[in-house]
């Protein structure tokens, strides 16, 4: 990914394990997309939490140090992850483990999917898909989008930004 371009975003928890499925990991999520927002480093203009995989429409601002956002992001989740699984569920901590000399962990499978978006009436198309997710297929966490708290429906729907980091989509394009 570049500066300064805005991204459909997909990361994935490795092996699709419904680590998002808990509350306290998606509070991780929201304080790290809050913390390097509020440093400029990158805007959210919407997203949403899975039980095992995150979408992002974003846009990475600045670098962190000599670190690109998004790695900053997923370092400082998987280090909360770690420690908070270690202090809460050791058990389910153990399904993370891997043979690795660099780490005894891994959260987030390899394979991030950044796509650029450069046409409006795509941001359009990505945010109707993410925001509908969970009333789709086998999820079907709720009925209705706006019934679904971690994700940026709200906000597009009623203005109302209850993460105080969300930056509307028509601001930037």
């Amino acid at each position: 990914m570049e500066l300064g371009r805005i991204y459909f975003f997909t990361v994935t928890i490795r092996d699709w394990i419904p680590l998002l499925a808990a509350k306290k990991p998606k509070e991780v999520i929201l304080s790290s997309l809050k913390y390097l927002s509020e440093k400029g480093l990158i805007k959210v203009y919407g997203f949403i939490i899975m039980p095992n995989h995150i979408y992002f429409i974003w846009e990475l601002i600045e670098m962190n140090g000599k670190e690109m956002p998004h790695a900053s992001f997923l370092k400082f989740t998987s280090h909360r992850f770690l420690k908070d699984l270690k202090k809460d569920n050791p058990q389910f901590l153990s399904r993370f483990e891997v043979g690795d000399q660099h780490r005894s962990h891994n959260f987030w499978q390899r394979d991030s999917l950044p796509i650029e978006i450069i046409n409006p009436l795509v941001v359009f198309q990505k945010l109707e898909y993410i925001h509908h997710n969970p009333c789709k297929g086998k999820w079907m966490l709720v009925d209705d989008p706006v019934d679904y708290r971690f994700s940026s429906y709200e906000f597009y729907e009623k203005g109302i930004d209850r993460y105080g980091f969300l930056i509307h989509i028509g601001e930037r394009i």
